[in-house]
């Protein structure tokens, strides 16, 4: 009766069972942690275009969104149409102005939304979008 008991076939399988889905789900979080990172670089750097191109003596608001605009079609896999950019000119800067370029950009988790919703189904997790927002400052030359 005790050799029953201290069989140890299918141990190996047990336990592959139970880590395998957290190896799995580690595995998925920093790709998509990567992905987020990637596109918050992407939205930083049209923010940075943004103002650089608003600082020029003769820019519009219409110049200002095409350069960021352009900037997030560059970047891969990005919605950029669904972009927000909000430009502020002449905010003050020491003794001087300066334009502020703001992007928002709704950010999806394609693999991490459906495992929040598993996790808590009754809750709000894991639902929409998460809104990344990068901003830029430049003085503005006279």
């Amino acid at each position: 009766m005790l050799k029953r008991f201290r069989n140890q076939r299918g141990a190996a399988l047990l336990e592959t069972a139970i880590t395998l889905p957290l190896v799995l789900l580690v595995t998925v979080a920093v790709f998509e942690f990567g992905r987020a990172y990637q596109t918050w670089q992407v939205i930083t750097n049209a923010a940075r275009e943004g103002a650089r191109v608003s600082v020029l003596p003769d820019s519009t608001d219409a110049n200002v969104t095409d350069a960021v605009r352009n900037y997030l079609k560059g970047g891969k896999l990005l919605k950029w149409d669904t972009a927000t950019v909000t430009l502020e000119r002449a905010v003050p800067f020491g003794t001087n102005t300066a334009s502020r370029i703001t992007v928002v950009y709704g950010f999806d988790f394609t693999v991490l939304n459906p495992v929040a919703k598993l996790v808590q189904s009754g809750s709000t997790a894991g639902q929409g979008t998460t809104n990344m927002s990068s901003s830029a400052l430049m003085r503005n030359e006279s």
